[in-house]
């Protein structure tokens, strides 16, 4: 794909951020409306705010959204592209100077926006490959003799000048259950192996500062351990082994104090736990880190004082050296939003730290600058945020984190309740500045504000009745979005998988048609807990497709008191599935209309035509299971007949996840039944889109198409 990417493009969505390891930059994907994706470099200052700068490929080219980057400490970007079993290695750079020259994107006085330069590095051919940073004290482990090549031991080590320092490791999965471990320069050479190990790893933590003892998270017969890799002899040993059957994960390191956190099943559940590194006491799994239901995240931690405001804002003071003094911070994350937390092992509890309500990045970086981590929320497109920890912490003891109930609102029986629930606060975008409503110590740099001086739409969580329980819901329309005199009910696809409060460019333009958008998470969906998210397992379209259609029956109720239309049904993927199915399913006035992106038809067509990846996936779900019930196959080919409905299906002709012979099939089942194409239904079929069809090229004008369809229901 070509797309023409300007030096004044407009992010409006960013992923797959890294940190230099120094803190000195950052690296991204990002996209503006159009859907291209290119890289793009941030410099991160320790005073003042980040500043991205972007780095289209040359010749215009989109970047794929399975590119992996590494931002390195000069304002560069490592990236791998990935075609299967090739991957390309390459480097990228402000055209106007290498980098770390005058002209790169750390340097004063750079274009933000200009074009990249790209120097190809190599290709190698592998099943699997993924690059690891060397720390910021890294020297070469290549600099040392080394003779043979045997599995565990170093191999074709020689001499490297300075200039020629490695950046980064390459675990390199092979054809035989093998994983190669390269470094990787940017002088163009070809990555040199330095170890052979037997079997796959994952993880990847130093346990130094000079990069020659890596954590790595060893597979072997079902059971995850740790162990360290010594570069330098190309031989790996024993780190962890807390049980004698027990999954055991390496999580962070703190070299200066030999802080360990490890992820680990040991006490009888997965549990977050610490230690020290060569002590002889055993690791300790703190209550405080165990909440049932909400997935704990060490993102980053830190071993010096917390920064200019305070010497810890009310947490045990800091005493250089000791361990249980290092300060960890925990991304929460529990249903739709993010939480941020503080623990000090001292402490013995998690202290909460005040953040807007929105996403967080699973990924920071802390040092002297701040916690920097990438943020999102629904009127805020992807940026970097910047916390002053001891700032958010202020001057008294910090509060203890505890459940922080959604607002409920029921839609079965009785008056039409008080919709609850306050507006998002205002949140800082584009620059250092801050807003009302943002907690002091709290600033968003480089997020996107809409042309002509306007805002996005915001959204909220409720909560709404579902048949079996409390359903969250990301919702936009602010408080009258159920008389809003277009609604649509929003279904994520998956099933694994869950809609989030954060920045949405589908949603926006659906929200700027003046349509209301109800996003639920219905039983299947992750976040809340393993009962929730395991319910459709072996049962897709089972108590998915009930609380679709509970809510359905709610809504279109009340609307239809109001003497408003039903809501409209909007689905992908696994949500275009059950989309369709709500629509065969539901009586005819309680769907407006429907529209599906990159539908299937049932678990067993998927597994007789998706690839092997897919087929494995939905075989370990349960896909394929039939449900015995009074609603009968969940098979869209055969209730195809009780859509009524008027019908859009979007699907792109190269999707590798779900074929596009599922979307065909069903056009040809329709036009069989006496369905007229362009006036009972839409076809369209997106040339040279994948499964990401709504984030690739093109996507605006098929945000524009879905948003027209679901507030008319015009097939023209």
């Amino acid at each position: 794909m070509n797309v023409a990417i300007s030096s004044s493009t407009r992010a409006l969505r960013r992923l797959g951020f890294t940190f230099a390891a120094d803190g000195s930059h950052a690296a991204c994907l990002a996209a503006g409306a159009d859907g291209g994706w290119y890289a793009e470099s941030w410099r991160l200052p320790v005073d003042g705010a980040a500043e991205p700068t972007a780095l289209p490929r040359p010749g215009n080219h989109s970047e794929s959204l399975h590119s992996q980057l590494l931002s390195l400490a000069d304002g560069g970007v490592l990236l791998c592209r990935h075609d299967g079993d090739r991957h390309e290695l390459a480097l990228l750079s402000p055209d106007d100077g290498e980098p770390g020259g005058p002209g790169s994107a750390g340097a004063a006085g750079a274009a933000p926006g200009g074009p990249a330069r790209e120097r190809r590095l190599a290709a190698l051919r592998a099943p699997g490959l993924r690059l690891l940073p060397l720390p910021a004290g890294a020297t070469d482990p290549g600099a040392a003799t080394g003779t043979g090549t045997r599995a565990g031991h170093r191999v074709g080590a020689r001499m490297t000048a300075p200039a020629t320092a490695p950046v980064a490791i390459a675990l390199v999965a092979e054809a035989r259950p093998v994983t190669t471990v390269r470094l990787v320069r940017t002088d163009g050479s070809e990555p040199e192996p330095v170890a052979e190990l037997p079997g796959r790893y994952a993880g990847g933590v130093w346990l130094d500062r000079t990069g020659r003892l890596l954590g790595l998270d060893r597979v072997h017969e079902g059971v995850v351990r740790s162990v360290v890799l010594d570069l330098e002899l190309g031989e790996v040993t024993p780190l962890l082994e807390l049980g004698e059957r027990s999954n055991d994960r390496l999580v962070l390191f703190d070299p200066d104090s030999r802080f360990v956190m490890v992820r680990s099943d040991a006490p009888g559940t997965d549990r977050l736990g610490w230690g020290v590194l060569g002590e002889d006491l055993p690791v300790r799994f703190p209550d405080c880190l165990h909440v049932p239901g909400v997935f704990l995240r060490p993102v980053a931690l830190r071993s010096g004082p917390l920064g200019p405001v305070g010497a810890g804002g009310g947490l045990t003071p800091f005493l250089a050296g000791r361990p249980e003094d290092v300060r960890v911070a925990f991304q929460i994350d529990h249903g739709a939003a993010s939480a941020l937390a503080l623990w000090q092992p001292a402490a013995h509890r998690l202290a909460a730290l005040p953040v807007p309500p929105g996403r967080l990045g699973a990924v920071a970086h802390w040092s002297a600058g701040g916690l920097r981590m990438p943020y999102s929320s629904p009127d805020h497109p992807a940026a970097l945020a910047t916390l002053e920890v001891g700032a958010l912490l202020g001057p008294g003891p910090a509060g203890a984190v505890g459940p922080v109930p959604l607002q409920l609102a029921p839609l079965s029986g009785g008056p039409q309740p008080p919709w609850r629930g306050a507006a998002l606060p205002a949140q800082p975008s584009g620059g250092p500045r801050t807003a009302p409503g943002t907690p002091p110590g709290w600033r968003l740099d480089g997020s996107t504000e809409p042309l002509g001086g306007g805002r996005w739409h915001g959204a909220r969580s409720l909560e709404l009745a579902g048949p079996a329980g409390p359903l969250e819901a990301v919702v936009y329309g602010g408080e009258g979005w159920l008389s809003s005199p277009h609604l649509v009910l929003a279904l994520h696809g998956g099933p694994a998988d869950a809609w989030l409060l954060e920045f949405d460019p589908a949603f926006q333009r659906m929200a700027a048609e003046g349509l209301a958008v109800v996003a639920p998470n219905q039983r299947g969906s992750t976040g809340y807990g393993t009962e929730h998210a395991m319910a459709v397992r072996g049962a897709w379209g089972g108590p998915d497709l009930e609380d679709v259609l509970g809510l359905l029956e709610g809504v279109a109720g009340r609307r239809s008191a109001l003497g408003l239309e039903p809501p409209a049904l909007f689905g992908v993927s696994y949500g275009g599935f059950l989309a369709l199915l709500a629509a065969a399913h539901a009586p005819p006035e309680q769907v407006a209309r429907c529209a599906v992106v990159a539908p299937f038809l049932s678990g067993a067509r998927l597994l007789a035509e998706a690839a092997a990846p897919v087929r494995a996936l939905t075989a370990r779900l349960g896909g394929g299971e039939p449900i015995d019930d009074a609603r009968g196959p969940r098979d869209v080919l055969q209730v195809a007949h009780r859509i009524g409905a008027p019908l859009l299906v979007l699907h792109g002709d190269r999707d590798e996840v779900v074929p596009v012979s599922q979307s065909r099939s069903l056009r040809h089942e329709l036009i069989r039944l006496g369905r007229v194409e362009g006036a009972d239904f839409r076809y369209v079929e997106a040339v040279g889109a994948g499964h990401e069809v709504l984030a690739e090229e093109g996507a605006a004008v098929l945000h524009e198409l879905l948003a027209g369809f679901l507030r008319t229901g015009g097939t023209v």
